[in-house]
């Protein structure tokens, strides 16, 4: 069988306002199957909404999401849909699990609610997924509040991941974790993805979380992508607003509202 040509999920000339604040303008993002972008960019640049338009969470003012060639637009019926939502995970920052679910309930959310696997079978399948990104079957009867934050963001890439998604999203991934969970995280996230063989649209400000899960980076900027290209290339981009950013710098391009 030929693979398919066209990207596995993309963003053709959205654009997204919010009363006069234009949040994306024209924005086109491809990703090809397979591959992990990483969207970096200051807060309140649309990194967010653009995740939200690529998911279906929102619709764009204008423009177009396609997601493996199939125009999204044209989804009209709940069992289109159902199929459509089929193909994503993600991984919620701050992890998101429902404190009055134990960890298991939490990982099978999707499998029982949606895909109305039978409760034996979807717990298996959670502890299965907690083994993969190192937890213990012991903690499947617990509840969020038990575990540490790390573990938490664990569970979380857990859910995101149990119905081996074709599309998974990563919403600020390492966000409220010291430097040596995040790197733990880090590596989770690509492990994963490469054991799926799926494609990644990661949001972030952690620059050593981008340059670790990323195959590419894209730096959003004023609703504009202002800089495209290879992770390894992120320090020596050439580009002024990528710079500044990396960098930490106050001067520069990118003036800070207050």
């Amino acid at each position: 069988m030929t693979e398919p040509t066209h990207p596995m999920l993309e963003l053709r000339g959205v654009r997204k306002a919010f009363g006069d604040k234009v949040v994306l303008d024209g924005v086109d993002i491809p990703v090809a199957r397979g591959r992990s972008l990483v969207i970096i960019g200051g807060s309140g640049q649309g990194k967010s909404v653009t995740i939200k338009i690529a998911i279906g969470l929102m619709a764009p003012d204008s423009g177009q999401v396609f997601v493996d060639g199939e125009d999204t637009a044209n989804i009209r019926t709940s069992a289109e849909r159902a199929r459509h939502n089929a193909r994503f995970g993600m991984l919620f920052q701050g992890a998101a699990l429902f404190d009055s679910l134990t960890i298991w309930e939490n990982v099978a959310f999707r499998l029982i609610n949606a895909d109305k696997v039978p409760r034996k079978e979807a717990r298996d399948r959670a502890i299965e997924a907690l083994a993969r990104v190192g937890l213990p079957a012991s903690v499947a009867n617990l509840y969020p509040i038990e575990l540490s934050g790390g573990m938490q963001k664990r569970a979380g890439l857990a859910r995101a991941v149990v119905a081996a998604p074709q599309i998974i999203f990563f919403d600020e991934p390492t966000t409220g974790l010291d430097p040596i969970n995040a790197d733990v995280i880090n590596d989770l996230i690509v492990e994963q993805v490469k054991r799926l063989g799926c494609t990644a649209v990661s949001i972030t400000h952690d620059m050593a979380s981008a340059r670790k899960i990323g195959d590419e980076i894209a730096m959003l900027h004023k609703g504009k992508i202002v800089w495209r290209g290879p992770a390894a290339d992120i320090d020596h981009s050439g580009n002024a607003y990528v710079d500044q950013f990396v960098n930490g710098r106050a001067d520069g391009p990118i003036k800070v509202e207050v």
